[in-house]
Protein backbone atom coordinates (compact mmCIF):
# COMPACT_ATOMS: atom_id res chain seq x y z
CA UNK A 1 0.00 0.00 0.00
CA UNK A 2 0.69 3.47 -0.73
CA UNK A 3 -0.94 6.80 -0.51
CA UNK A 4 0.43 10.38 -0.73
CA UNK A 5 -1.17 12.37 2.41
CA UNK A 6 -0.45 15.44 4.40
CA UNK A 7 0.44 13.00 7.42
CA UNK A 8 3.96 11.40 8.34
CA UNK A 9 3.55 8.30 10.52
CA UNK A 10 6.98 9.06 11.39
CA UNK A 11 7.00 12.77 12.46
CA UNK A 12 7.90 13.48 16.10
CA UNK A 13 5.35 15.63 18.53
CA UNK A 14 4.72 19.37 17.05
CA UNK A 15 5.80 18.45 13.76
CA UNK A 16 4.13 18.96 10.45
CA UNK A 17 4.79 17.94 7.06
CA UNK A 18 4.68 20.41 3.98
CA UNK A 19 3.88 18.90 0.78
CA UNK A 20 2.68 15.15 0.33
CA UNK A 21 4.03 12.66 2.42
CA UNK A 22 4.53 9.05 0.95
CA UNK A 23 4.15 5.66 3.15
CA UNK A 24 5.77 2.64 1.41
CA UNK A 25 5.20 -1.00 2.81
CA UNK A 26 5.95 -3.12 0.15
CA UNK A 27 6.54 -3.60 -3.39
CA UNK A 28 4.69 -0.64 -4.41
CA UNK A 29 7.02 1.82 -6.07
CA UNK A 30 5.29 2.13 -9.28
CA UNK A 31 2.06 3.50 -7.30
CA UNK A 32 4.48 5.60 -5.70
CA UNK A 33 6.31 6.94 -8.73
CA UNK A 34 3.03 7.26 -10.68
CA UNK A 35 1.14 9.36 -7.61
CA UNK A 36 4.47 11.75 -7.64
CA UNK A 37 4.48 11.92 -11.38
CA UNK A 38 0.75 12.97 -11.40
CA UNK A 39 1.88 16.04 -8.86
CA UNK A 40 3.82 17.52 -11.81
CA UNK A 41 6.36 19.32 -9.64
CA UNK A 42 10.29 19.37 -9.08
CA UNK A 43 10.74 16.86 -6.70
CA UNK A 44 12.80 13.57 -7.80
CA UNK A 45 11.55 10.54 -5.90
CA UNK A 46 14.64 7.96 -6.18
CA UNK A 47 14.29 4.62 -4.45
CA UNK A 48 18.52 3.54 -4.25
CA UNK A 49 18.28 0.12 -3.61
CA UNK A 50 17.66 -2.47 -2.29
CA UNK A 51 21.52 -2.72 -3.28
CA UNK A 52 24.99 -3.18 -1.81
CA UNK A 53 26.98 0.10 -2.10
CA UNK A 54 30.08 -0.10 -0.25
CA UNK A 55 27.59 -1.58 3.08
CA UNK A 56 28.96 -4.96 3.00
CA UNK A 57 25.24 -5.76 2.88
CA UNK A 58 21.78 -4.73 1.48
CA UNK A 59 20.81 -1.49 1.63
CA UNK A 60 17.82 0.30 0.24
CA UNK A 61 17.68 4.26 0.40
CA UNK A 62 14.19 6.07 -0.54
CA UNK A 63 15.45 9.93 -1.97
CA UNK A 64 13.80 13.15 -2.50
CA UNK A 65 15.51 15.38 -4.97
CA UNK A 66 15.45 18.45 -6.79
CA UNK A 67 17.73 18.00 -9.24
CA UNK A 68 21.00 16.36 -8.39
CA UNK A 69 20.27 17.98 -4.73
CA UNK A 70 19.05 15.53 -2.11
CA UNK A 71 16.52 16.66 -0.42
CA UNK A 72 15.27 14.10 1.46
CA UNK A 73 17.34 10.75 2.06
CA UNK A 74 15.89 7.53 4.48
CA UNK A 75 17.24 4.36 5.01
CA UNK A 76 15.29 1.41 4.93
CA UNK A 77 17.23 -1.90 6.68
CA UNK A 78 16.09 -5.21 7.36
CA UNK A 79 16.77 -7.19 4.61
CA UNK A 80 19.67 -9.17 6.15
CA UNK A 81 17.36 -10.22 9.39
CA UNK A 82 18.21 -13.40 10.41
CA UNK A 83 16.63 -13.76 13.56
CA UNK A 84 20.03 -14.97 15.54
CA UNK A 85 19.33 -13.01 18.63
CA UNK A 86 16.57 -15.23 19.20
CA UNK A 87 17.72 -18.19 17.68
CA UNK A 88 20.62 -17.97 21.08
CA UNK A 89 17.99 -18.37 23.12
CA UNK A 90 17.70 -22.28 22.34
CA UNK A 91 21.31 -23.01 22.16
CA UNK A 92 23.67 -23.17 24.57
CA UNK A 93 25.89 -20.87 26.29
CA UNK A 94 28.94 -22.33 24.01
CA UNK A 95 27.34 -22.39 21.24
CA UNK A 96 26.27 -19.16 21.23
CA UNK A 97 29.29 -17.80 19.78
CA UNK A 98 28.95 -19.67 16.45
CA UNK A 99 25.82 -17.14 15.87
CA UNK A 100 27.24 -13.73 16.75
CA UNK A 101 30.35 -14.63 14.44
CA UNK A 102 27.91 -14.33 11.54
CA UNK A 103 26.73 -10.44 12.49
CA UNK A 104 29.46 -8.45 11.53
CA UNK A 105 31.20 -11.16 8.87
CA UNK A 106 33.60 -8.68 7.90
CA UNK A 107 34.86 -8.78 11.41
CA UNK A 108 33.75 -11.71 13.29
CA UNK A 109 36.37 -12.20 15.66
CA UNK A 110 34.78 -9.04 17.56
CA UNK A 111 31.25 -10.35 17.90
CA UNK A 112 32.63 -13.43 19.74
CA UNK A 113 35.18 -11.17 21.97
CA UNK A 114 32.02 -9.10 22.87
CA UNK A 115 30.10 -12.23 23.43
CA UNK A 116 32.86 -13.74 25.81
CA UNK A 117 33.59 -11.47 27.70
CA UNK A 118 29.51 -11.13 28.88
CA UNK A 119 29.71 -14.34 29.60
CA UNK A 120 32.62 -14.44 31.30
CA UNK A 121 31.79 -11.86 33.02
CA UNK A 122 28.51 -13.14 34.42
CA UNK A 123 30.96 -16.43 35.47
CA UNK A 124 32.75 -14.15 37.09
CA UNK A 125 35.79 -15.45 35.74
CA UNK A 126 37.33 -12.67 34.03
CA UNK A 127 40.46 -13.06 35.94
CA UNK A 128 41.19 -16.78 35.37
CA UNK A 129 41.33 -16.09 31.73
CA UNK A 130 44.75 -17.79 30.96
CA UNK A 131 47.66 -15.55 30.04
CA UNK A 132 48.36 -17.08 26.53
CA UNK A 133 44.58 -17.14 25.43
CA UNK A 134 44.50 -13.14 25.63
CA UNK A 135 47.33 -12.95 23.97
CA UNK A 136 45.95 -14.96 21.50
CA UNK A 137 42.32 -12.80 21.53
CA UNK A 138 44.58 -9.60 21.05
CA UNK A 139 46.36 -11.19 17.99
CA UNK A 140 43.49 -12.01 16.37
CA UNK A 141 41.42 -9.27 16.68
CA UNK A 142 43.45 -6.73 15.58
CA UNK A 143 44.58 -8.84 12.55
CA UNK A 144 41.01 -8.28 12.09
CA UNK A 145 40.72 -5.24 12.29
CA UNK A 146 43.26 -4.54 9.81
CA UNK A 147 41.19 -7.10 7.74
CA UNK A 148 37.85 -4.39 7.98
CA UNK A 149 39.69 -2.16 7.38
CA UNK A 150 41.03 -2.92 4.15
CA UNK A 151 37.48 -4.06 3.23
CA UNK A 152 36.40 -0.29 4.37
CA UNK A 153 39.13 1.46 2.14
CA UNK A 154 38.93 -0.68 -0.64
CA UNK A 155 34.83 -0.40 -1.32
CA UNK A 156 34.82 2.61 -0.31
CA UNK A 157 37.72 3.66 -2.80
CA UNK A 158 36.08 1.58 -5.31
CA UNK A 159 32.84 3.69 -5.16
CA UNK A 160 34.69 6.30 -6.83
CA UNK A 161 36.74 5.04 -9.21
CA UNK A 162 40.05 3.96 -7.36
CA UNK A 163 40.02 0.59 -8.25
CA UNK A 164 43.44 -0.22 -7.48
CA UNK A 165 42.76 0.50 -4.12
CA UNK A 166 40.01 -1.78 -4.02
CA UNK A 167 42.30 -4.48 -5.41
CA UNK A 168 45.49 -4.40 -3.26
CA UNK A 169 43.13 -3.94 -0.20
CA UNK A 170 42.05 -7.17 -1.18
CA UNK A 171 45.09 -8.69 -1.83
CA UNK A 172 46.21 -7.83 1.70
CA UNK A 173 43.47 -9.23 3.16
CA UNK A 174 43.75 -12.44 1.71
CA UNK A 175 47.03 -12.82 3.19
CA UNK A 176 45.55 -12.29 6.98
CA UNK A 177 42.49 -14.69 5.88
CA UNK A 178 45.13 -17.33 5.24
CA UNK A 179 46.72 -17.08 8.66
CA UNK A 180 43.29 -17.06 10.02
CA UNK A 181 42.39 -20.11 8.23
CA UNK A 182 45.60 -21.47 9.71
CA UNK A 183 44.77 -21.03 12.82
CA UNK A 184 40.60 -21.55 13.16
CA UNK A 185 39.90 -23.53 10.75
CA UNK A 186 37.87 -21.48 9.10
CA UNK A 187 38.34 -17.66 6.57
CA UNK A 188 35.25 -15.97 8.35
CA UNK A 189 32.76 -17.13 10.98
CA UNK A 190 35.62 -18.58 13.34
CA UNK A 191 33.35 -19.47 16.47
CA UNK A 192 37.05 -19.55 17.67
CA UNK A 193 36.56 -17.38 20.82
CA UNK A 194 35.01 -18.94 23.61
CA UNK A 195 33.76 -18.47 26.94
CA UNK A 196 37.02 -18.90 29.05
CA UNK A 197 39.68 -18.90 26.10
CA UNK A 198 40.32 -19.56 22.53
CA UNK A 199 39.19 -22.89 20.84
CA UNK A 200 43.08 -24.15 20.07
CA UNK A 201 46.22 -23.00 20.35
CA UNK A 202 48.80 -22.11 17.11
CA UNK A 203 49.89 -24.25 14.84
CA UNK A 204 53.08 -25.42 14.76
CA UNK A 205 54.14 -23.05 12.01
CA UNK A 206 51.67 -20.46 13.26
CA UNK A 207 54.65 -18.16 14.77
CA UNK A 208 56.59 -18.92 11.42
CA UNK A 209 53.30 -17.53 9.14
CA UNK A 210 52.53 -14.80 11.38
CA UNK A 211 55.85 -13.15 10.99
CA UNK A 212 55.41 -13.72 7.00
CA UNK A 213 51.64 -11.73 7.47
CA UNK A 214 53.61 -8.87 9.72
CA UNK A 215 56.46 -8.74 6.76
CA UNK A 216 54.06 -8.93 4.19
CA UNK A 217 51.66 -5.88 5.63
CA UNK A 218 55.15 -4.02 6.31
CA UNK A 219 55.92 -3.71 2.98
CA UNK A 220 52.42 -3.32 1.32
CA UNK A 221 50.74 -1.01 3.61
CA UNK A 222 52.65 2.30 2.39
CA UNK A 223 50.90 1.73 -0.97
CA UNK A 224 47.20 2.78 0.40
CA UNK A 225 49.18 6.40 1.52
CA UNK A 226 50.52 6.69 -1.95
CA UNK A 227 47.51 5.82 -3.99
CA UNK A 228 45.30 8.30 -1.77
CA UNK A 229 47.04 10.36 0.38
CA UNK A 230 47.40 13.72 -1.85
CA UNK A 231 45.64 12.49 -4.81
CA UNK A 232 43.86 15.23 -6.06
CA UNK A 233 40.59 13.52 -7.42
CA UNK A 234 40.26 11.16 -4.64
CA UNK A 235 40.26 14.00 -2.13
CA UNK A 236 37.89 16.49 -4.10
CA UNK A 237 35.22 12.87 -3.82
CA UNK A 238 36.02 12.40 -0.02
CA UNK A 239 36.99 16.24 1.57
CA UNK A 240 34.15 18.02 3.03
CA UNK A 241 31.83 15.00 2.47
CA UNK A 242 29.51 13.05 5.23
CA UNK A 243 30.13 16.11 7.54
CA UNK A 244 29.23 14.86 11.02
CA UNK A 245 30.85 17.41 13.80
CA UNK A 246 31.41 16.16 17.72
CA UNK A 247 27.85 17.34 18.95
CA UNK A 248 26.00 15.27 16.42
CA UNK A 249 28.26 12.69 16.90
CA UNK A 250 27.59 12.50 20.67
CA UNK A 251 24.03 13.11 20.04
CA UNK A 252 23.15 9.97 17.97
CA UNK A 253 25.92 7.43 19.55
CA UNK A 254 28.17 7.91 16.82
CA UNK A 255 31.45 5.78 18.08
CA UNK A 256 34.90 4.51 16.26
CA UNK A 257 36.62 6.44 13.32
CA UNK A 258 33.23 8.53 12.57
CA UNK A 259 34.04 9.91 15.92
CA UNK A 260 37.51 10.38 15.87
CA UNK A 261 37.58 12.08 12.53
CA UNK A 262 36.45 15.21 15.20
CA UNK A 263 39.33 15.35 16.73
CA UNK A 264 37.97 13.06 19.85
CA UNK A 265 40.48 10.43 20.84
CA UNK A 266 37.98 7.85 22.30
CA UNK A 267 38.97 3.93 22.25
CA UNK A 268 37.82 1.80 24.61
CA UNK A 269 40.82 -0.07 24.46
CA UNK A 270 42.77 3.27 26.14
CA UNK A 271 39.53 4.53 28.12
CA UNK A 272 37.94 1.10 29.36
CA UNK A 273 40.65 -1.35 28.75
CA UNK A 274 39.91 -4.81 28.54
CA UNK A 275 41.76 -8.29 27.27
CA UNK A 276 45.20 -6.51 28.66
CA UNK A 277 45.00 -3.80 26.43
CA UNK A 278 46.38 -1.04 28.64
CA UNK A 279 49.94 -3.34 28.94
CA UNK A 280 50.21 -2.85 24.78
CA UNK A 281 52.01 0.00 23.23
CA UNK A 282 49.98 2.12 20.56
CA UNK A 283 48.41 5.12 19.56
CA UNK A 284 44.89 6.64 19.15
CA UNK A 285 44.55 8.24 15.77
CA UNK A 286 42.25 11.32 15.27
CA UNK A 287 41.53 13.87 12.79
CA UNK A 288 39.95 16.97 12.71
CA UNK A 289 38.13 17.30 9.57
CA UNK A 290 34.81 15.81 10.41
CA UNK A 291 34.17 13.95 6.91
CA UNK A 292 34.85 10.79 4.80
CA UNK A 293 37.94 11.64 4.26
CA UNK A 294 38.99 12.02 7.67
CA UNK A 295 37.92 8.83 8.60
CA UNK A 296 39.88 7.55 5.39
CA UNK A 297 42.96 8.73 7.24
CA UNK A 298 41.82 7.39 10.53
CA UNK A 299 41.46 4.20 9.18
CA UNK A 300 44.76 3.81 7.68
CA UNK A 301 46.90 5.08 10.22
CA UNK A 302 44.70 2.61 12.25
CA UNK A 303 46.21 -0.34 10.59
CA UNK A 304 49.79 0.62 11.66
CA UNK A 305 48.89 0.89 15.20
CA UNK A 306 46.86 -2.54 14.97
CA UNK A 307 50.50 -4.25 13.31
CA UNK A 308 52.26 -2.17 16.15
CA UNK A 309 50.01 -4.15 18.54
CA UNK A 310 50.44 -7.37 16.30
CA UNK A 311 54.26 -7.45 16.59
CA UNK A 312 54.39 -7.40 20.41
CA UNK A 313 51.29 -10.39 20.77
CA UNK A 314 54.04 -12.31 18.39
CA UNK A 315 56.80 -11.57 20.83
CA UNK A 316 54.87 -12.20 23.94
CA UNK A 317 53.63 -15.82 22.30
CA UNK A 318 56.88 -16.64 21.94
CA UNK A 319 57.43 -16.66 25.30
CA UNK A 320 54.32 -18.35 26.25
CA UNK A 321 54.65 -21.68 24.04
CA UNK A 322 52.83 -24.33 25.58
CA UNK A 323 51.06 -22.59 28.11
CA UNK A 324 46.88 -23.15 28.24
CA UNK A 325 44.12 -21.36 26.34
CA UNK A 326 41.16 -21.95 28.22
CA UNK A 327 40.13 -22.09 31.94
CA UNK A 328 41.37 -25.38 34.10
CA UNK A 329 38.06 -25.62 35.03
CA UNK A 330 36.61 -28.67 33.30
CA UNK A 331 32.73 -27.77 34.58
CA UNK A 332 33.45 -24.82 32.13
CA UNK A 333 35.54 -24.95 29.57
CA UNK A 334 35.31 -26.40 26.79
CA UNK A 335 37.63 -29.09 25.37
CA UNK A 336 40.73 -26.62 24.43
CA UNK A 337 42.85 -30.06 23.94
CA UNK A 338 40.57 -30.54 20.71
CA UNK A 339 43.05 -30.48 18.05
CA UNK A 340 43.39 -31.80 14.31
CA UNK A 341 43.49 -35.34 13.76
CA UNK A 342 46.73 -36.93 11.08
CA UNK A 343 43.92 -37.32 8.81
CA UNK A 344 43.31 -33.71 8.80
CA UNK A 345 40.14 -33.87 10.65
CA UNK A 346 38.10 -34.80 13.76
CA UNK A 347 40.20 -34.73 16.99
CA UNK A 348 44.14 -35.64 18.37
CA UNK A 349 44.36 -39.36 19.35
CA UNK A 350 46.20 -37.84 22.68
CA UNK A 351 42.94 -35.80 23.25
CA UNK A 352 41.04 -39.13 22.27
CA UNK A 353 43.03 -41.11 24.48
CA UNK A 354 42.38 -39.41 27.45
CA UNK A 355 38.85 -38.59 27.88
CA UNK A 356 37.80 -41.85 26.50
CA UNK A 357 40.80 -44.47 28.59
CA UNK A 358 42.41 -42.46 30.92
CA UNK A 359 39.84 -40.61 32.94
CA UNK A 360 36.13 -41.04 33.65
CA UNK A 361 35.77 -37.42 35.26
CA UNK A 362 37.14 -35.90 31.66
CA UNK A 363 34.72 -38.06 29.91
CA UNK A 364 31.75 -36.67 31.93
CA UNK A 365 33.08 -33.47 31.66
CA UNK A 366 33.19 -33.77 27.93
CA UNK A 367 29.81 -35.03 27.58
CA UNK A 368 28.31 -32.77 29.73
CA UNK A 369 29.96 -29.82 28.57
CA UNK A 370 29.20 -30.91 24.43
CA UNK A 371 25.35 -31.68 25.26
CA UNK A 372 23.70 -29.94 28.14
CA UNK A 373 26.41 -27.39 28.58
CA UNK A 374 27.14 -25.21 31.75
CA UNK A 375 24.83 -23.37 34.05
CA UNK A 376 25.38 -19.29 34.00
CA UNK A 377 24.37 -17.90 37.77
CA UNK A 378 21.52 -14.93 37.47
CA UNK A 379 22.36 -11.44 36.12
CA UNK A 380 23.30 -9.56 32.77
CA UNK A 381 26.12 -8.15 31.71
CA UNK A 382 26.83 -5.74 29.24
CA UNK A 383 30.81 -5.63 27.83
CA UNK A 384 31.55 -3.35 25.12
CA UNK A 385 34.83 -3.50 22.91
CA UNK A 386 36.61 -1.69 20.39
CA UNK A 387 35.60 -3.07 16.78
CA UNK A 388 36.59 -1.88 13.95
CA UNK A 389 33.50 0.58 13.21
CA UNK A 390 32.96 1.32 16.99
CA UNK A 391 31.52 0.47 19.88
CA UNK A 392 30.43 -2.74 19.91
CA UNK A 393 28.94 -4.81 22.91
CA UNK A 394 27.20 -7.52 24.25
CA UNK A 395 24.48 -7.14 26.35
CA UNK A 396 23.68 -10.97 28.18
CA UNK A 397 20.54 -12.19 30.72
CA UNK A 398 20.88 -15.21 32.64
CA UNK A 399 18.52 -17.34 34.34
CA UNK A 400 20.36 -19.47 36.07
CA UNK A 401 20.03 -22.00 33.30
CA UNK A 402 21.83 -23.62 30.37
CA UNK A 403 21.24 -21.24 27.72
CA UNK A 404 21.09 -17.41 27.27
CA UNK A 405 17.39 -15.74 28.50
CA UNK A 406 17.97 -12.98 26.42
CA UNK A 407 21.12 -11.79 24.15
CA UNK A 408 21.40 -8.51 22.40
CA UNK A 409 24.65 -6.82 20.54
CA UNK A 410 24.69 -2.86 20.09
CA UNK A 411 26.05 -2.91 16.72
CA UNK A 412 27.47 0.48 15.72
CA UNK A 413 26.38 0.93 12.11
CA UNK A 414 22.56 0.32 13.25
CA UNK A 415 23.46 3.96 15.31
CA UNK A 416 25.37 5.05 12.53
CA UNK A 417 23.00 4.69 9.63
CA UNK A 418 20.83 7.27 11.88
CA UNK A 419 22.98 10.11 10.79
CA UNK A 420 22.44 9.40 6.87
CA UNK A 421 19.64 12.35 6.86
CA UNK A 422 22.56 14.81 8.44
CA UNK A 423 24.97 13.59 5.89
CA UNK A 424 23.36 14.09 3.27
CA UNK A 425 20.69 15.85 2.70
CA UNK A 426 21.99 19.20 1.06
CA UNK A 427 23.96 17.25 -0.84
CA UNK A 428 24.74 15.71 -3.84
CA UNK A 429 23.28 12.02 -5.05
CA UNK A 430 27.05 11.18 -6.17
CA UNK A 431 28.26 12.11 -2.45
CA UNK A 432 25.21 9.85 -0.81
CA UNK A 433 27.57 6.62 -1.38
CA UNK A 434 30.92 7.81 -0.40
CA UNK A 435 29.35 8.82 2.82
CA UNK A 436 27.78 5.62 3.46
CA UNK A 437 31.35 3.76 2.84
CA UNK A 438 33.02 6.39 5.20
CA UNK A 439 30.62 4.74 7.49
CA UNK A 440 31.34 0.83 7.07
CA UNK A 441 28.52 -0.54 8.31
CA UNK A 442 27.74 -4.61 7.25
CA UNK A 443 24.28 -4.85 7.10
CA UNK A 444 24.54 -7.97 8.96
CA UNK A 445 25.20 -6.27 12.21
CA UNK A 446 22.49 -4.18 11.88
CA UNK A 447 19.69 -6.19 10.93
CA UNK A 448 20.92 -9.38 13.00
Amino acid sequence: MSNATEHDFYAGPGEEATGAVYTSTGGDWDSITQEQADRQDETLVINMGPQHPSTHGVLRLMLECEGETVKSIRPGIGFLHTGIEKNMEYRTWSQGTAFVTRMDYVAPLFNEAAYCFSVERLLGIEDQIPQRAQEIRVLVMELNRIASHLVAIGTGGMEIGALTVMTIGFREREVILDFLEALTGLRMNHAYIRPGGVAVDLPETGLTQLRGVIDWLEKHLPEYAGFCNENPIFKMRMEGIGYMSLSACMALGMTGPVLRSTGYAWDLRKQQPYCGYETYDFDVPTWDTCDSYGRFRIRLQEMWESLKIVKQCAERLEKSVGQPVMITDAKIGTPADLAVGPDGQGNSHEHIKHIMGESMEALIHHFKVTTEGYRVPVGQAYVPIESPKGELGCHVVSDGGTRPYRSHMRDPGFNHLQSIPIMCEGGMISDVVVAIGSLDPVMGGVDR
